[in-house]
């Protein structure tokens, strides 16, 4: 078994103020949507983010925050929904949120990894 890592930028100092060394690492892994949603706000400035996403999609992460994202089973979610049949504006949103996604990731260079990760419906 080999573990795939992006290169890290050596400019960063990896004992930096990371989010992820800072706050509780719990957060990242939280079962309530609002915590993931908070989890992926710190992830925002993170001057690793970009590495860290990368290196989940390759290792196609069970779940949790990487990089700013969702993963859920191995597959990047816009968001966690919480228990229970999901609203139709919800729906609606979590299609738009999902195209986001989609971008971010094509803008920092993972649309050929597209196929290394699947985006949930």
């Amino acid at each position: 078994m080999s573990l795939a890592l992006a290169p890290v930028d050596e400019r960063v100092d990896v004992e930096a103020n990371l989010p992820c060394r800072k706050f509780d690492p719990d957060l990242w892994f939280a079962d309530s949507p609002t915590e993931l949603e908070l989890a992926k706000s710190l992830c925002g400035d993170c001057p690793l983010r970009v590495e860290c996403l990368a290196g989940a999609v390759e290792r196609a992460e069970p779940w949790g925050v990487w990089g700013g994202e969702i993963f859920e089973r191995g597959a990047v979610v816009p968001r966690k929904r919480p228990r229970g049949r999901p609203r139709k504006e919800d729906v609606a949103r979590d299609a738009a949120l999902r195209v986001e996604v989609e971008a971010r990731m094509a803008a920092n260079g993972l649309a050929e990894s597209r196929n290394a990760v699947r985006l949930a419906a």
